[in-house]
């Protein structure tokens, strides 16, 4: 008999269901009460009048968990000193979109040398997320592959759909039954209509295939989520951080019925892609809030331990600690300056 499938599968790997993986890396009473109310307070800051400016800042990516946990005390003991008018979420991405080929994040190559152990990499982001809350720290996270979010969504704060995705179906159905606030970010061509569709979508109920906690193929049922917005990280043609894009983007979230909320991300297309001017980005924005504008609710800004990035693949122990293998990065020492000039720069709100 001729074989029709599986024509070039070259191995199926079973993995642990997600039901076992979190009963291994469980989430705490604090974890849980800490989730909660990290979730609600992300979700004021997005439609609400709440005059806190929301910060979700961190590695492009997590390759290194020992330089990762470093980040996030530094991050967690500088949020300290400014939550009275900043509220930061640590960036804890594992997934990484490609355009073509290139490593694919924690989880799909943890060990970084193409081996893809996924059920070591699932256990690893899962108990970086851990960390991450037990410093008091909220997390964010892309959202890439529809069968992860079972794995760890749990300890999640804050999600994004990225600009190469937020125009698939699937992903609009997968953010429908999230449980998190979410954003979408604009299309790569720059197109902010496409996330106002995603937002849309995923506000109503969604029925698709997916897999239940015991690893059960299934039909997912959801009742939609309230609390997605748009993310704009420039596009094809440019920047759209400038008044007339944040006014355009304003009118066109008003005739979709939407609220006038908009989170920018200053990395990507809006910063050329040098990552050196995303607080340039930042101070633009600043000035636009200090202009009177209400709608910027918050910004994304990739930073790291060490400046730029490395290219990889190359040896493990030849890569230089702290510096992203993926989106180059501000350092440390320019994130802490940034941080602070935002908070300076609030003031005036709450006199």
């Amino acid at each position: 008999m001729h074989k029709t499938s599986d024509i070039n599968v070259v191995e199926t790997r079973e993995l642990p269901s997600p039901a076992r993986l979190i009963q291994d890396l469980p989430k705490t009473d604090a974890h849980g009460a800490f989730i909660t109310r990290s979730r609600e307070e992300i979700h004021r800051l997005i439609f609400t009048d709440d005059k806190r400016f929301l910060l979700i800042i961190g590695p492009c990516s997590i390759h290194d968990t020992s330089a990762g946990r470093e980040y996030a005390q530094r991050l967690a003991a500088l949020s300290r000193t400014v939550s009275d008018r900043l509220m930061i979420v640590m960036r804890v991405y594992f997934e990484k979109p490609r355009t073509t080929v290139g490593w694919k994040g924690l989880i799909m190559d943890p060990h970084l040398d193409g081996t893809h152990d996924i059920a070591s990499g699932l256990r690893m982001g899962r108990a970086f997320l851990r960390d991450v809350l037990d410093l008091g720290l909220p997390t964010a996270t892309e959202f890439l592959d529809p069968i992860t979010p079972q794995y760890m969504a749990d300890l999640v704060c804050w999600g994004a759909i990225g600009a190469r995705t937020t125009e698939s179906q699937t992903h609009r159905q997968m953010a429908s039954g999230l449980s998190m606030p979410l954003g979408f970010k604009n299309g790569t061509d720059g197109s902010i209509q496409t996330a106002i569709n995603a937002i849309k979508a995923a506000a109503h109920p969604q029925t698709f295939l997916g897999i239940n906690l015991q690893g059960a193929a299934s039909a997912v049922v959801t009742r939609g989520n309230p609390s997605c917005h748009v993310v704009l990280r420039g596009g094809a043609t440019g920047p759209n951080y400038s008044p007339a894009h944040i006014t355009q983007t304003e009118a066109i979230l008003a005739k979709a019925g939407l609220p006038k909320s908009i989170l920018v991300d200053c990395s990507h297309d809006n910063s050329s892609k040098q990552p050196e001017r995303q607080p340039e980005v930042m101070r633009a924005l600043l000035e636009q809030i200090r202009a009177g504008n209400t709608s910027i609710m918050g910004a994304m800004v990739e930073s790291n331990l060490g400046s730029g990035s490395q290219a990889f693949p190359q040896p493990k122990e030849s890569l230089r600690y702290g510096v992203s293998i993926t989106d180059g990065c501000i350092d440390w020492a320019s994130t802490e300056l940034m941080v602070k000039e935002i908070h300076a720069a609030l003031a005036p709100r709450f006199t």
